[in-house]
């Protein structure tokens, strides 16, 4: 007799948590002609006191193998059953591989599956597979299992189980490159599944040379912005924003590294289910356009937000020289907007500037008019080529109306 059917794998079942069962819910106007009737039957499944929620308190067991989505941790439960009522099976061994559209992967069950032992008839073998799922589209998982029948010879048959792993969000991501060598990052998180999931944690793991500054948390810093729930509809979707500043020590002594550098993090996501399963999601690396600076570049060291009207502030800015030669060169300050004043010395030189050097440049404004006003007007003259750096926009301030004077006490004449 073919040992082979008598002896099988018996199920390959997939372990999952049930859900809540939702019952619709119908009800009316109490002045109509059922009045209360509706809601007054009684209904196991609705919840005491919000008889018209749709969510109800009763569990219902999984009647499917259910959707897989990527991040998720894909359980299952393996028997292997002897179905002879005479012969045993020796030296069984049960392996499991994870075939995808890229890669074979080869699942580890539980502890001594892969070692051989004696299975008797009528008798089980159970065994428990996880795996983090981190491929999206068609897998296979092959269950293969070797024995040996008590006659001495060897078999050996597989068994096959598809399923699909979907997308549970949708991630956007856009860089944008600052004129301080800063970049931000705005990634937009989208909620595909077909029911809502607890956002965790949202953070972003930055390249060697930047360091993260997360900006989802309240000016206080007491919470996120999004509130105290972390609850994300179906279909809903976040605006998420991170800012990527060079470190310290990096900012002057490798400008040209940080120019050439394109790969700029990875978003690590993490979420739970209604009934607490837990996924991950982690991004490729993020690329971003290598800025174009030219042979001279200049970005604003510090400067204030928030001025008065009529009040003088001094900001500083630095001048690198990106080019392959020493660039002699001059300030020239031209007729801001009417928001700011200039003050200083125009056309005053700024010196000799050797190949790939900066220097700080301290630069005087006079606020005129109340609102947000644009730094405009610098320009770096290179005294060999007489060729004109001209930078616009450079920074922006928001000019305030002076706070009122405390009024003295007036006193009475004798």
């Amino acid at each position: 007799m073919d040992q082979s059917l008598i002896f099988g794998l018996r199920s390959m079942m997939r372990l999952t948590r049930p859900t809540l069962y939702s019952n619709p819910v119908v009800s009316c106007d109490p002045r109509d002609l059922p009045g209360t009737t509706l809601s007054a039957a009684p209904d196991v499944t609705r919840l005491p006191h919000l008889p018209h929620l749709q969510l109800g308190e009763m569990l219902l067991l999984p009647q499917s193998f259910g959707s897989i989505y990527l991040g998720e941790t894909f359980s299952c439960y393996l028997s292997v059953h002897n179905h002879s009522t005479g012969a045993a099976a020796c030296e069984l061994t049960v392996r499991a591989e994870l075939q995808t559209g890229s890669q074979r992967l080869t699942l580890t069950p539980t502890a001594g599956a892969d070692r051989p032992a004696s299975l008797a008839p009528a008798a089980s073998r159970d065994h428990l597979i996880q795996h983090e799922v981190k491929d999206t589209g068609a897998h296979i998982l092959v269950c293969a299992i070797n024995y040996t029948t008590e006659a001495g010879v060897n078999m050996f048959f597989r068994k096959f189980f598809k399923f699909e792993v979907l997308k549970p969000l949708d991630v956007k991501t856009k860089l944008y490159n600052g004129e301080s060598d800063e970049v931000c990052l705005e990634a937009q998180i989208q909620n595909v599944t077909p029911s809502a999931i607890c956002m965790e944690t949202v953070t972003l793991e930055p390249s060697p040379l930047f360091d993260a500054v997360d900006l989802n948390t309240s000016a206080e810093g007491d919470g996120s912005v999004f509130g105290a729930s972390g609850w994300l509809g179906p279909q809903d979707s976040r605006q998420y924003l991170f800012c990527l500043r060079p470190r310290p020590e990096l900012r002057l002594a490798s400008a040209k590294q940080l120019k050439g550098v394109t790969n700029m993090g990875k978003l690590d996501i993490t979420w739970r289910t209604n009934l607490g399963e837990r996924g991950r999601l982690q991004t490729s690396q993020l690329q971003r356009m290598a800025p174009t600076y030219g042979d001279l570049r200049l970005t604003i060291e510090d400067i204030p937000s928030v001025v008065a009207l009529d009040q003088t502030f001094t900001f500083t800015c630095r001048v690198h020289n990106a080019s392959d030669r020493t660039l002699a060169l001059a300030l020239r300050l031209e007729t801001p907007s009417a928001g700011l004043v200039w003050r200083g010395v125009s056309g005053r030189p700024l010196g000799r500037l050797a190949a790939g050097a900066s220097a700080t440049v301290p630069l005087t404004l006079t606020a005129r008019r109340l609102g947000l006003q644009p730094v405009t007007g610098v320009r770096l003259l290179d005294a060999a080529l007489n060729r004109p750096y001209d930078y616009d926009n450079l920074a922006q301030v928001f000019v305030a109306a002076p706070a009122p004077a405390e009024r003295q006490p007036e006193t009475a004449a004798c």
